[in-house]
């Protein structure tokens, strides 16, 4: 038996959270003893770079054309909500958020782009992965596709090792800066924190970022708050090692892999009371409307004054964070590789 699969997304060293799942499951999969061989595939983008990186003895590497190439392997795994023109005889695709179709943030031009490769892979796949039910719910809201075709798989979390640092007043958010992600409104918050308390913003600026940047300017308490920019894995690792509280007020994400590694690293967690961020954290965060900046900030000044709050949040965070591994996402997408090989 031979399986396919889109592993474009997994090439790079500054990963995407859809790079990191093409890695993890890409590994796990191979190694599972499913199939025979295993047939990555890369776009032309990737694809010499790619060449240059080892795989196990199991896989073979695979130029995928749009509407070209051998299509003989026994099922297709589109791992980035697409899929090429010229089908596979079985497909599978994963869908990780439909946040640009819902609201305005992105280009109009990526806008149109987007909808067109989400339309055809939703239409074309024999069976969609959703990384959570709240995607689930979109896949069929804007794409029109029953639920029935649609099987929701968790994202895992990767084990990452955590420094032992003294613990600082620092109130953490990872993840790009962008308007989606609400970064302006937690700077807006901050200000009602204790002076002896800083913000830092790890991630590399986004879609709509000067928005963030003008809250910066404009707030009291500009001189406590930091963008980072990208920062390594290391320097990250110290950054869940140092921080005493972890803030996520994202506006709309598919999933929210940042507040399970904040978890698992013991940072209490305030987050946003939508999109799939309550199915991710369950009871083990702080949740507000993350469009309202007093929740917000009600909610980070709680969490700094009350300590016992912060020891029942780890303590919850920690259990939650080992409900998602790899591993078993790989196998529930190997069941629905098994639905449609039956």
């Amino acid at each position: 038996m031979r399986i396919a699969l889109d592993a474009t997304y997994s090439v790079g060293e500054n990963l995407s959270g859809v790079g990191v799942y093409s890695r993890e499951l890409l590994g796990g999969l191979a190694a599972s003893g499913f199939a025979d061989r295993w047939e990555w595939f890369y776009r032309s983008q990737r694809y010499w770079r790619a060449r240059s990186t080892p795989v196990p003895s199991n896989v073979r590497r695979r130029f995928l054309a749009e509407g070209f190439g051998s299509r003989s392997a026994d099922l297709f795994h589109g791992l980035n909500q697409r899929l090429p023109r010229r089908r596979f005889r079985r497909q599978v695709a994963t869908f990780h958020d439909l946040f640009v179709l819902s609201a305005e943030y992105s280009t109009a031009e990526f806008r149109a782009r987007f909808a067109a490769q989400a339309r055809h892979a939703a239409e074309n796949a024999d069976l969609i992965i959703a990384v959570s039910a709240f995607t689930a719910a979109q896949v069929t809201e804007f794409l029109g596709i029953r639920q029935e075709r649609i099987r929701v798989v968790h994202h895992g979390i990767t084990p990452r090792a955590i420094p032992a640092v003294a613990r600082e007043n620092v109130v953490l958010c990872v993840g790009a800066i962008q308007r989606r992600k609400n970064q302006a409104e937690l700077v807006k918050s901050f200000a009602a924190m204790p002076g002896d308390w800083s913000l830092v913003l790890a991630g590399s600026e986004g879609y709509e970022a000067a928005e963030t940047r003008k809250a910066i300017e404009e707030s009291p308490a500009q001189d406590r708050i930091r963008i980072t920019g990208y920062i390594s894995e290391r320097e990250l690792a110290a950054w869940y090692g140092r921080a005493r509280i972890f803030a996520f007020p994202s506006l709309d994400e598919g999933f929210g892999m940042p507040i399970l590694e904040a978890m698992a690293a013991g940072v209490p967690v305030v987050t946003a009371n939508r999109s799939a961020l309550p199915e991710v954290a369950g009871d083990a965060a702080l949740m507000v409307d993350a469009a309202r900046g007093d929740e917000l900030a009600d909610a980070l000044k709680l969490l700094a004054a009350d300590e016992g709050k912060r020891a029942e949040l780890i303590r919850r965070g920690f259990k939650r964070a080992k409900l998602f591994s790899w591993q078993k996402a790989c196998q529930e997408t190997l069941q629905v590789y098994g639905e449609l090989i039956a």
